[in-house]
């Protein structure tokens, strides 16, 4: 594999145009050097891909690459991601709704990547690129409100109607000062804003029904980079573990750990599934900026593969809905609902394979609102995603590659490392880790024997995906529901532009940085942030070391 890689990588660096970025024989303004640092490699030699052009979040990691049949295998589960699904009720990609959030996986990852921020105005969950994320929940509890799913719907396929009304959303974008008035020492100035989006009960269907709704509040959380998430995943549990622990001996940021998650050396939540087969195995937490998931096999992409289309696959027969089974109730009860769902349910179950969705009255009618009741609510669904489209889309999924480093030779991106490291921003921004032996975990026990034979592995490799797998807090007003942030990978990051066609750099949970310096400084605008000491040094460096650090960052 070893070799494999290296040949790769010669190939690659011989074959790629020549740009600013890339590191070739043939660039007498950009020289090779002698040897290249381990940095470089962001995957190690199992996950590094050398391309760095439009293209550099799609590639397979070299392990894909090496076996004809897992190659196979991630070329099928990339269609699954890019191509929309349909409403229909056969053929491929079938199955969306009868509420859903996107069609398909890519309109959340233009290009592969992070999300793209949004102009004010209305939410357009249709626009490839807007990855945004409605966070509805309760501010005085910061739980989830049970009326909406966890992911709120905004579409549906007739006759039903959508949990929410998307043209009645609104996103506004509001200016920020700080303490320091958007102004360096030097005089140098940069501007900083915030998103604010507001929905309207009106815009809640079952208030229009008559529901009350509460108290609520919304926040935005954009999707992240999927490339590189089976490395993460192949960090040992017991390396976390450890990570943890040294972080709470040392005491070192003034917000300390989330101990919902830890305390006193010990795991106080972790993941564990018991709705799919799952045996409640507890696994820690890795994914989501919530730390919602466990292991990459039943982490964020292998729930959206199903809530966020509601296509079922074997161990998800059932629709992706609200937990309070309010949309079930009132749908039911919906006259235009009941309308339609005849001819609906017709195409659906033309067999009436399923005689509770066809249940009559004494006279012959149909009981409309109990047949839409129990097919909204029915843990028997026919499957619409077969088991292997599922297992090929985790093998694309967990067989991306990360973009190496770029500039690795450039002075400025080797001063601008040198720094990051002496104001200690690397103490979240964790440089690097060593995977473990990287045996496949899945909550959800589907990927066991030889479907887990089937995923890609990278044990024993050297990654540097700058985070420390651990949440901390900026403070920044119009925070993240909790406040508590998992520090975001910041591999790659520099290439989302280039990527994903977007007009700005979108950097943090909710894409409020345009540029890699607003990012840096939204660190700072609270005292009680956990960044706001190396933001006070970072203030303090010259202009030319200002910008160093920020070429060095949209280096890695």
């Amino acid at each position: 594999m070893k070799k494999h890689f290296y040949l790769l990588a010669c190939l690659a660096m011989s074959l790629v145009a020549c740009s600013d970025d890339e590191i070739t024989p043939d660039n007498p303004d950009n020289p090779q050097p002698e040897e290249l640092p381990e940095w470089y490699y962001t995957g190690g030699e199992l996950g590094t891909t050398f391309n760095s052009s439009s293209t550099a979040f799609e590639d397979p990691t070299p392990v894909v690459d090496a076996d004809a049949t897992m190659t196979a295998s991630f070329n099928r589960g990339e269609q699954f991601f890019e191509k929309p699904y349909t409403a229909n009720f056969e053929g491929m990609r079938h199955g969306l709704g009868p509420v859903y959030i996107r069609t398909s996986c890519q309109h959340c990852h233009p290009g592969y990547g992070h999300g793209q921020s949004q102009p004010a105005g209305s939410f357009n969950t249709n626009k490839i690129g807007n990855g945004y994320l409605l966070v509805v929940y309760n501010p005085e509890t910061n739980a989830y409100v049970s009326w909406l799913a966890g992911m709120p719907q905004t579409q549906a396929v007739a006759p039903f109607k959508s949990p929410l009304d998307e043209t009645q959303i609104q996103l506004t974008w509001h200016e920020y000062t700080d303490e320091w008035s958007n102004k360096f020492p030097d005089g140098e100035t940069y501007q900083l804003r915030y998103p604010e989006v507001e929905i309207p009960q009106s815009a809640v269907y079952v208030y229009n029904k008559g529901y009350d709704l509460g108290n609520y509040d919304v926040r935005l959380e954009s999707t992240i980079g999927i490339y590189g998430t089976g490395l993460l995943d192949a960090i040992s549990d017991e390396d976390l573990k450890a990570e943890y622990t040294k972080q709470e001996k040392e005491g070192y940021l003034k917000n300390g750990l989330n101990e919902t998650i830890f305390k006193n050396g010990e795991w106080v939540k972790q993941y564990s599934n018991t709705a799919q087969g799952g045996d409640g195995t507890l696994y820690p937490l890795r994914y989501t900026y919530a730390l919602s998931r466990g292991p990459l096999q039943d982490a964020a992409g292998a729930n959206a593969f199903w809530n966020i289309t509601n296509a079922t696959r074997s161990d998800r027969r059932f629709h992706y809905l609200d937990a309070a089974g309010t949309y079930a109730k009132y749908s039911s009860e919906d006259p235009d609902v009941q309308a339609g769902f005849r001819a609906y349910i017709e195409q659906a179950d033309p067999d009436h394979s399923h005689s509770d969705w066809h249940i009559q009255n004494a006279e012959g009618t149909y009981n409309e609102q109990q047949n839409i009741y129990n097919y909204l609510t029915s843990k028997e669904l026919d499957v619409e995603v077969s088991d292997q489209d599922y297992i090929d889309l985790m093998v694309w999924h967990r067989g991306l590659a990360v973009p190496a480093a770029r500039n690795v030779d450039d002075e400025a991106v080797l001063r601008g490392k040198e720094l990051f490291e002496q104001l200690n921003c690397t103490y979240c921004h964790k440089p690097n880790w060593t995977t473990g032996n990287d045996e496949i975990r899945d909550p959800a026990r589907f990927f066991v024997g030889e479907k887990a034979d089937q995923l890609p592995r990278y044990p024993n490799q050297k990654i540097w995906p700058y985070t420390d797998m651990i949440q901390h807090k900026l403070h920044m007003v119009n925070d993240i529901r909790t406040g508590w942030c998992r520090t975001t990978p910041l591999w790659g990051r520099g290439l989302h532009q280039r990527c994903t066609g977007a007009e700005y750099a979108d950097r943090l949970h909710d894409c409020r940085a345009r540029t890699t310096m607003e990012a840096i400084m939204w660190h700072g605008t609270n005292p009680q942030s956990d960044a706001y000491e190396q933001i006070v040094e970072f203030r303090k460096l010259s202009k030319e070391d200002r910008d160093a650090v920020v070429k060095f960052l949209d280096s890695i």
